[in-house]
């Protein structure tokens, strides 16, 4: 926009200043004395085309007099405007000269050629079309609103602690669906305002998207001004010392997960014992199983042969010869012999039971007995624990109380093995010796002549052996099934354990990942304090531009600046007679002095 002041406007302004006005000998005296201010401000306003090309640029100087009399300002204008009263003002050479009262004193200077400090760019795509600004009035479609802005000179002072406010205002009528990052959308009314800011020394890019129909755009307007913003770093100390708190509970926590890890590592260890333990147990049991076929078999023979033998020597024993005897001896020698072997494998397989059942209690005795409630598991759940690591804690817990209470419930049988295996080798030995002796006096009859006495005497005693061996192999085969019975019983404890095994090998490993992750955390936040406080520092150093000093826009020989700032707009894209009609709502809006106050807010 450019301001320029009719004599009708001042005209008016005359009516609204006090009429006791110095005389116009007074003021002649006054213009012949040098006058002075105290500080002076410039407001750089530029008018740019629809695609931010620069197109008029003029600034509105403001003065803050402290004595009356001739002032010299400086800046290469093509024209000048007096702005506070009807003196004239002189234009020589990029020197203005004029006279001031005590009144604050306004005056406008026209610039050509002269850039902003800034590069603004502006394009536009339409449905993934770029499109010059005059061709997307009326359209309809998804559009693309493209702002980029760079330095013209990058060492030049407001690039460097200037930043940019950029507002977009979109009619609702004609955008929908608005998106853009790094901007913020708010409502104006009605409308929408997307805003954006540029910090000082950055070049950045920006994109606006919305669906639009009947477009029209209005004026993109930018305001470049002192970042301002000096950062209170009172607080910097509770920063750091939170960081520092925060870095030691961090500590803590890998501590912590140290002392699990190794505790998961222990009972992982102890897990692997516990099923190698079941395996062995369960190689023992499942052998014994499947040796029980055999060891009935021959408990069958030697009990058939018994019976045989008893009924052989009962119906021939007045016609039975030396031969015969020493062949029956022989028999029962063999018999004897191999009650001993398998005596001797009982007694064997008793050991290697009786070990494999130690090792599997206490292993399993070390299994912690207490309970976790389901309200506590969900707890955990949904605490800042990893949610991967709980769940193996929860899986292990499970299978872990399943093994336990399987091995509770199974524990009687396991404990009835050993007393039912040691009454079996006594009774097998029992047997043994009996046959020793009744081969031992055999051996004595055949050396008597009264071999009738002999023969009677040992008739019952193979009726008795033959006797008790049935009882003995009735109860052989009770025992073999209660065996097998516990082996498949078994086999199930067993699969537990193995899965427990499995899971607490993945537990470990998990564990083992988040105490990698809490040491690589502690680590990292180790010197997160000083971390902080760099960042404070170098945030302060970046972004408190509070001590800068401004400088005149237009010329270094202008001193006691006390603020430049710059309004940039771009041209709307409307309708001729839209804009027509905006301009005069505004003029019909706005009065005179507020109208006037513009160019200064």
């Amino acid at each position: 926009m450019r301001f320029k002041r009719t004599g009708a406007i001042f005209m008016a302004l005359l009516l609204v200043i006090p009429t006791h006005l110095v005389s116009a000998a007074k003021q002649e005296e006054k213009s012949q004395s040098e006058g002075s201010y105290s500080e002076k401000s410039e407001v750089v306003y530029a008018t740019l085309e629809a695609n931010g090309d620069q197109k008029e640029m003029y600034v509105v100087n403001h003065f803050s007099i402290d004595k009356s009399g001739k002032i010299i300002d400086y800046g290469p204008y093509t024209s000048v405007e007096n702005l506070t009263n009807l003196t004239e003002m002189k234009l020589n050479d990029h020197q203005v000269g004029f006279t001031a009262t005590e009144d604050p004193f306004y005056y406008q200077g026209n610039l050509e050629g002269r850039s902003l400090p800034w590069d603004i760019d502006v394009s536009y795509q339409l449905n993934g079309e770029t499109l010059p600004p005059e061709k997307l009035l009326g359209k309809d479609g998804k559009l693309e609103i493209h702002i980029d802005t760079k330095a013209n000179e990058k060492d030049n002072p407001f690039f460097k602690n200037y930043m940019l406010q950029i507002s977009l205002p979109l009619n609702s009528d004609i955008y929908q669906n608005i998106e853009t990052q790094n901007g913020t959308i708010a409502d104006a009314g009605k409308n929408k305002q997307v805003a954006f800011t540029v910090m000082p020394e950055k070049e950045e890019s920006f994109v606006v998207k919305a669906d639009v129909k009947d477009l029209e755009i209005e004026s993109i307007e930018i305001t470049g001004m002192p970042a301002s913003m000096p950062i209170d770093t009172s607080n910097a100390d509770d920063i750091t010392n939170d960081a520092k708190s925060l870095s030691d509970a961090t500590k803590g926590i890998d501590v912590g997960i140290d002392e699990l890890n190794k505790g998961i590592t222990e009972l992982n260890q102890g897990v692997v014992s516990l099923h190698g333990g079941s395996q062995e147990y369960k190689k023992g049991i499942n052998k014994l199983d499947h040796g029980s076929s055999e060891l009935i078999e021959g408990s069958k023979s030697i009990d058939e042969s018994l019976e045989k033998m008893s009924q052989s020597l009962g119906s021939h024993s007045g016609q039975m010869n030396v031969s015969k005897l020493q062949e029956l001896q022989k028999r029962l020698t063999d018999m004897a012999n191999g009650l001993k072997v398998t005596e001797n494998n009982l007694a064997d397989l008793r050991d290697r039971y009786s070990n494999a059942y130690n090792r599997l209690d206490k292993s399993i005795a070390a299994i912690p007995a207490y309970h976790i409630s389901d309200e506590e598991i969900q707890e955990l759940k949904e605490s800042d624990a990893d949610s991967k690591v709980v769940d193996k804690l929860v899986k292990t817990y499970t299978a872990a109380r399943a093994t336990k209470d399987t091995y509770s419930d199974l524990k009687k049988t396991f404990r009835a093995v050993d007393p039912t295996l040691k009454d079996v080798t006594g009774s097998v030995h029992d047997m043994r010796i009996y046959l020793e002796t009744i081969v031992d006096e055999l051996d004595k009859s055949l050396d008597h002549t009264n071999l009738d006495e002999s023969m009677k005497e040992l008739q019952q005693g193979l009726n008795a052996l033959s006797s008790n061996y049935k009882s003995f192999h009735s109860g052989l085969v009770d025992y073999t099934e209660g065996v097998a019975r516990l082996s498949k019983s078994y086999g199930e404890l067993h699969g537990g354990i193995t899965e427990l095994t499995n899971g607490t090998h993945e537990l470990k490993n998990g564990v083992h990942e988040l105490h990698n992750g809490t040491s690589e955390l502690a680590q990292s936040t180790n010197d997160l304090p000083d971390q902080i406080q760099t960042e404070i520092d170098q945030m302060t150093d970046e972004y408190d531009k509070s001590d800068f000093d401004p400088v005149s826009f237009v010329s270094s020989k202008n001193k006691k600046v006390q603020s430049v700032q710059f309004v940039m707009k771009t041209e709307s894209i409307k309708r001729d007679k839209d804009k027509k009609d905006d301009q005069q709502k505004e003029e019909e809006k706005k009065g005179f002095w507020d109208r006037f106050l513009d160019l200064f807010r």
